[in-house]
């Protein structure tokens, strides 16, 4: 498996988790910042930094498990 493909679980988590996290937290952000129904702009780039964010946390945690190293993809 290429080491792109066995990203996808991580990307995918990372935007399921940070879903869930901004949407529980939706009400209690300012009204700028909440996602407007079928419409882009400011929630959605607060929607789409808390996925990034959590991709981060999971990379790190990655890394420092030692399963993000240079390299360990391809085995």
């Amino acid at each position: 498996m290429t080491p792109t493909l066995r990203r996808w679980p991580r990307y995918l988590f990372a935007i399921l988790l940070g879903n869930v996290v901004y949407f529980a937290a939706s009400s209690h952000l300012p009204p700028g910042a909440r996602d407007a129904a079928g419409q882009i702009g400011l929630g959605t780039l607060v929607d789409f930094s808390f996925c990034v964010g959590v991709y981060g946390l999971i990379e790190l945690g990655a890394l420092l498990l030692g399963r993000g190293r240079p390299g360990a993809d391809a085995k």
